[in-house]
């Protein structure tokens, strides 16, 4: 892996290291990354979202350290923030999701690796700490089942399915782009040449690829079939609505991951913070919650905590410092984010992660 940059760009928060990001990325990769689906309005709308709840702190609490840890299936980890899987990471930086990874590991964080990374398995694995593989799945199962048995043996911890992806959104500046991969950036781990680039297309070559190779008709069978070809755990991510939760109890899983694809798939969906609360309500204590999307601050996750996430995702920010400084710029994004809830809590009057019971948030118009 090539070394770090010494210097950090200098970012004071996530979205000025979005900007910075976007001056130094081709235009058809920035638009890849953070554009959504349709008006963009669910992309919109995980932000605004955040903004109608406020937080009611607590004072005279005697708070002198803030300790973030906490345990994510069974994994300690320094902060309850964790990397979503991200695609095509060569994009950003030649090391690709090995610097992601290696960046997530001096955090003390769990990393979630993408079907369609730019690094294969084995690669990622060796500069990983704790690592999650994040599934899609393919129409021909063979591919599916050769990509959860590599992961198993690379030392994953679990299997996160990603559920509301059968069929691309419309990305219009995909589209307007003709996204596509660059020369020597490929899907590496899938081994056939068909799977590994995306077609030549007038559109978005992304959209060609998952409707001409990825299981259109996904169902809780293919969760049953998947659950019973790994010893690792399930996960489910980008579940919106309390019955499909439950279901996802029902079908096994030991996690699931509150997310609309970062407003990339359905446009109009409900803010994922929106949806938390009654997911939280239906799985009770018998599944972990996590939450992904529209995450950009301390308070934000705060926020996310207070109403049972046992921990957030992000996704978007960690890429913008990977293409800013690379692992060194990823690394600055995570510890930033550490910094802010660090401060958030203390001024709340919370010491630890459980102190975030006895604080209350109002929802404002």
């Amino acid at each position: 892996m090539a070394e770090a940059p010494l210097e950090v760009a200098a970012g004071l928060n996530l979205e000025e290291y979005q900007e910075l990001a976007r001056g130094r990325l081709p235009p058809s990769h920035y638009d890849y990354i953070a554009g959504g689906s349709g008006d963009e309005n669910t992309l919109r709308g995980n932000r605004e979202a955040f903004q109608r709840w406020r937080i009611v702190p607590r004072m005279l609490r005697g708070v002198d350290a803030v300790d973030l840890s906490v345990t994510v299936l069974d994994e300690q980890v320094s902060m309850p923030i964790l990397c979503s899987p991200v695609s095509f990471q060569r994009l950003c930086c030649p090391d690709g999701e090995i610097a992601s990874a290696a960046a997530a590991k001096r955090a003390g964080t769990i990393f979630s690796l993408s079907t369609l990374a730019t690094r294969t398995i084995e690669e990622v694995a060796e500069y990983a700490g704790a690592w999650w593989f994040q599934l899609y799945c393919y129409s021909d199962r063979s591919v599916t089942l050769d990509l959860v048995q590599r992961a198993e043996a690379a030392g994953a911890g679990a299997i996160i399915i990603t559920v509301d992806m059968p069929i691309a959104g419309r990305r219009e500046a995909d589209e307007r782009n003709s996204f596509a991969l660059p020369e020597g950036v490929e899907v590496a781990n899938l081994l056939q040449y068909l799977y590994r680039r995306l077609p030549e297309t007038g559109g978005s070559g992304l959209a060609a690829y998952i409707s001409s190779l990825w299981n259109p008709a996904l169902s809780w069978d293919d969760v049953d079939w998947i659950a019973g070809r790994t010893r690792l755990p399930i996960g489910i991510k980008g579940l919106l609505a309390a019955e499909d939760a439950r279901l996802a109890v029902e079908h096994g899983a030991k996690m699931v991951v509150v997310s609309n694809h970062g407003g990339r798939q359905l446009d109009q969906c409900i803010a994922t913070v929106d949806a938390l609360p009654s997911i939280v309500e239906a799985v009770g204590k018998q599944c972990e919650v996590l939450l992904d999307g529209g995450v950009r601050r301390g308070t934000d996750v705060m926020k996310a905590l207070i109403l049972g996430a046992k921990a957030v995702m992000i996704g978007r920010p960690y890429v913008w410092g990977l293409a800013c400084d690379g692992e060194a710029g990823a690394l600055r994004v995570l510890e930033m984010l550490r910094a802010e809830l660090q401060l958030d809590m203390h001024l709340a009057g919370c010491g630890s992660l459980k102190d975030l019971s006895g604080i209350h948030l109002r929802q404002v118009s």
